[in-house]
């Protein structure tokens, strides 16, 4: 827990958005803000449910980028480590402290898989994802060189329909390859289905994982006619983890959107017809942001557009109100339809971002609040990581 110390040399409102210790209305905008209570009830209810159901979980590191809320995740949500899409994003979570990282992606460039057989040098279990046998002898050279282990998944596609092979004859040879090549480690299956995440109807994303669950069986039951039984087989995400948990195959979780929520993930329906940021999860994360013109009456303009959110999975809402709606934004601007004339200048909104992940790639710090107070500032310790 950082203390308003911490922050000395910083200036808020130039470096920082806030210090520990302030009031939530002091709070510089537009900024990403948590509300740590809710944060805290996620993290730990997907905890328990993973346990409840024999499953580890291991948390998305793509969706926050934060080591803090990493921690948080193992500390009170019993997470075994992170998964990351990156190299460096990766490397950023094992320099903050995380000893368990899958990079749920390939990794072919030279140079960055030079950089992934280095990952354990500085204290981490490090796996990584296959789908080229080609890809084995590249990350065997790197781990020989270093004199490093490196495990691997093998990633297959089930359904989203980008990386991963399909054909369960395939897989084997690739796991024969790992398993032959001296530095690696054959671990199991990467089986994550991206493309059901966002469906609305349970029903529709039941489909879906059943088709997907089947062929993750078929995978399995080829390896282990090999000899080659996998110890790990990964995936499952906040729109489908009930699927994965309940297959009597999988036996690890990757769900990253659950702990914050967001707009896009809020508007899809559990078993029972309700939305799942009511029945399931809580809004966790918040643009706020500050009302900088009102010139209209009945239009609102405030300081977060484009700049600061992300709204490729549609426009953010406004949270806890019904009298004002986000219509628009530009560069710098949001436009609110305020058609009482409620809102006042630089009266705060919290906004529900359409999208978390990129969303929270846009900003440097969250400001952590409990009780109307500035708790703790936490660094968006991965961003830009991208390479």
């Amino acid at each position: 827990m950082n203390t308003s110390s911490d922050f000395a040399d910083l200036d808020v409102g130039y470096d920082v958005p806030a210090r520990p210790g302030m009031d939530e209305s002091e709070i510089q905008t537009p900024c990403l803000v948590l509300d740590l209570d809710a944060l805290e009830r996620n993290i730990r209810k997907m905890g328990d449910y993973a346990r409840a159901h024999g499953m580890k979980h291991r948390v998305h590191g793509k969706m926050h980028k934060s080591v803090d809320v990493a921690k948080l995740q193992e500390d009170i949500g019993g997470a075994v480590g992170v998964c990351c899409q990156k190299v460096s994003e990766a490397e950023a979570f094992v320099r903050g402290g995380i000893k368990d990282v899958l990079i749920s992606n390939q990794v072919r460039d030279p140079a960055k898989i030079d950089r992934l057989a280095r990952l354990p040098l500085i204290g981490a279990r490090t796996i990584v994802c296959v789908d080229d046998i080609d890809n084995v002898a590249e990350l065997s050279a790197a781990a020989v060189r270093h004199a490093t282990e490196i495990e691997c998944l093998i990633e297959i596609d089930c359904g989203a329909d980008r990386c991963g092979v399909t054909d369960p004859a395939d897989v084997v040879a690739i796991a024969k390859a790992i398993d032959a090549a001296p530095g690696l480690t054959f671990t199991g299956i990467q089986a994550y289905q991206g493309a059901m995440q966002h469906l609305d109807s349970f029903a529709a994303r039941k489909e879906k994982l059943d088709i997907a669950i089947a062929q993750v069986k078929e995978t399995a039951a080829a390896l282990e006619a090999e000899g080659l039984p996998p110890s790990l087989i990964s995936g499952g995400g906040t729109g489908s983890y009930q699927f994965e948990s309940n297959s009597g195959v999988y036996n690890e979780l990757q769900c990253g959107s659950y702990a914050f929520m967001d707009a896009d993930y809020g508007r899809i329906l559990d078993e029972d017809g309700n939305r799942i940021d009511k029945s399931e999860w809580e809004n966790a994360l918040f643009l706020l942001t500050s009302i900088m013109s009102h010139a209209k009456p009945d239009m609102a303009v405030c300081d977060a557009g484009l700049k600061a959110q992300s709204v490729d999975s549609g426009l953010p809402v406004v949270f806890g109100r019904d009298d004002v709606k986000y219509l628009k934004c530009s560069d710098e601007h949001g436009v609110i339809a305020d058609p009482d004339g409620a809102l006042k200048i630089n009266e705060k909104l919290r906004l529900v971002p359409g999208h978390c992940d990129p969303t929270c790639n846009l900003h440097d710090w969250y400001v952590g609040v409990r009780a109307g107070k500035v708790e703790t500032v936490w660094p968006v310790s991965a961003r830009g990581k991208a390479y």
